[in-house]
């Protein structure tokens, strides 16, 4: 896919949200070529989630058209299944098809990115390592089963969009001794098979959110004490099995108890990735929208009290990777618009905002990894999980992946209303990026030392589930194509960015010393 330019003809009625209107709201004055060099993120930096029940099949996030009262089905403390939570709140889901042609195209013009196969129904799946037909039900103590042509698919899909693979393994009673310790009895099969078919596990958590165990399939009573039991004895197995391979840790989700507990008990867990789970809010599956402290509303979208729950989280993890694991890298490794399958709104376009903003931010103060949940499932998904047809946030994702290499710059002071961050341009030496959120009813502005290209998002209206680069809706060709990226070029000055809307502004000539 090219990047091109505009013809300087076109005409603003064509233009549509791309064009000039007056300026009521803030103007950021942007010295391109000065901004200094914050860090470098991984080049990794935006990843995605495939679920293991995607991948298996199994009992995923009801859709809202199908809850008879979205919001009245209670967590629970059911711990029989994969997840402790009411199984109104689930509905069957055959696995999805990894060879699906538009699923690998849209996957691939993303990469390189890490896939994580994990989740809570990792934690109790297991693995059918045979050729024989797939069991109809899976032995007593599992929830679900993993064949070797789905592991194998697997890799087949990793290879073709430029992937690596990041996953966990079952941590259930029947994989526990009698004492209660974890065992590989399934992880080394799992292992060796992946050995066998020519694969590699590039990076790998023992288990999905250990702070969280008793909705996870795993023991009921689970301590930092256990885990680091546990992380003991994964360390002894890697160390033969996947020398290579980093291990993650702790993933723990938001709860109780802390993270705190799963990286400071003895024997002390040793991590080559230090990793979390975040959501700025639980969608309507399992908490009222009515709860402010958990609930996730769309009035909110918009507000810093929403997008800036992501800095809390970062706030209380980052000191703790400094003095437990201060060599590792910081990964997010599940994040979307709002724990339980998302809210309805977050398949629209006004979710947008939210995935380039914590992107923008936790670059730029120390995450270096970001996956989003999941790339084909639920609500919060990039790309709609019946069709693969790619929701707005896609979009974002790609422009980010085309335009901002991993070189962070420093764009200066957040404005609640235009929110301004910079990279360096990608594959253009020197060059600068900048991407300016509105969120605001009213147009702002960019002010930038010499011309450019812009590539304004929008849409027809914020819940919209299409999305527009400078008026032209956004969609796939023949043969599932992407359509080209095209700029529009402006000059030095003023760059108007339209009220709710997302503009990306490419200074190839900035001349950035960092950027060289």
């Amino acid at each position: 896919m090219k990047l091109k330019h505009w013809a300087v003809g076109i005409g603003c009625a064509a233009l549509l949200a791309g064009c000039s209107q007056p300026v009521e709201g803030p103007t950021i004055e942007v010295d391109a070529g000065a901004l200094p060099l914050v860090r470098t993120v991984d080049e990794h930096f935006q990843s995605y989630n495939v679920e293991m029940v995607e991948l298996i099949g199994g009992r995923f996030w009801r859709p809202y058209s199908s809850l008879e009262a979205a919001g009245d089905a209670p967590m629970s403390d059911v711990t029989d299944g994969a997840v402790g939570l009411s199984e109104d709140l689930f509905e069957q889901r055959e696995p999805i098809d990894l060879n699906n042609r538009r699923l690998r195209t849209l996957a691939a013009a993303l990469g390189p990115a890490y896939i994580r196969v994990s989740g809570s129904w990792a934690n109790t799946v297991y693995f059918q390592n045979n050729n024989d037909a797939p069991l109809t039900a899976p032995p007593e103590g599992y929830a679900g089963v993993l064949t070797r042509q789905q592991w194998r698919d697997l890799f087949d899909f990793a290879r073709a969009v430029d992937g690596e693979v990041f996953t966990s393994f079952a941590i259930n009673q029947a994989v526990r001794d009698r004492r209660g310790v974890w065992t590989p009895v399934q992880a080394q099969q799992l292992m060796d098979y992946t050995n066998e078919i020519g694969g590699e596990i590039f990076a790998a958590q023992l288990f999905n959110e250990p702070n969280l165990s008793q909705h996870g399939g795993g023991p009921r009573e689970y301590s930092g004490a256990d885990f680091a039991r546990d992380i003991a004895a994964f360390r002894a197995f890697t160390a033969t099995a996947a020398p290579d391979m980093l291990i993650v840790g702790p993933g723990d989700s938001p709860g109780v108890p802390a993270a705190a507990d799963f990286v400071s008990s003895e024997p002390r867990p040793d991590f080559d990735v230090f990793n979390y789970h975040f959501y700025p809010g639980v969608s309507q599956r399992c908490a009222p929208p009515t709860n402010e402290q958990v609930g996730t509303r769309r009035e909110e979208a918009l507000e810093e009290s929403y997008l800036g729950r992501t800095d809390a989280a970062f706030a209380a993890h980052e000191p703790l990777r400094d003095e437990y694991a201060p060599d590792a890298q910081i990964w997010i490794t599940e994040t979307g618009g709002a724990a339980c399958g998302g809210a309805p709104w977050h398949a629209t376009f006004v979710d947008t905002f939210r995935y380039v903003d914590q992107m923008g931010r936790l670059a730029k103060q120390g995450v270096d990894v970001i996956f989003h949940n999941t790339l084909a499932a639920s609500d919060y998904a990039l790309l709609d999980d019946h069709t693969f047809a790619p929701r707005p946030s896609y979009w974002a994702a790609l422009l980010w992946r085309r335009l901002m290499d991993e070189r962070v710059l420093d764009a200066g002071e957040v404005n609640p209303d235009l929110r301004v961050y910079a990279h360096c341009l990608r594959d253009q030496p020197g060059g600068v990026s900048l991407v300016a959120i509105n969120t605001s009813d009213e147009a702002s502005a960019v002010s930038i030392p010499t011309g450019g290209e812009l590539f304004l998002l929008d849409a027809p209206e914020l819940e919209s589930k299409e999305a527009r680069l400078n008026g032209s809706a956004l969609t796939l060709g023949a043969d599932d194509s992407l359509p080209e990226l095209s700029g529009r070029r402006v000059g030095a000055g003023n760059v108007t960015i339209a009220p709710h809307s997302i503009g990306f502004i490419a200074i190839a000539g900035a001349n950035n010393p960092a950027c060289s």
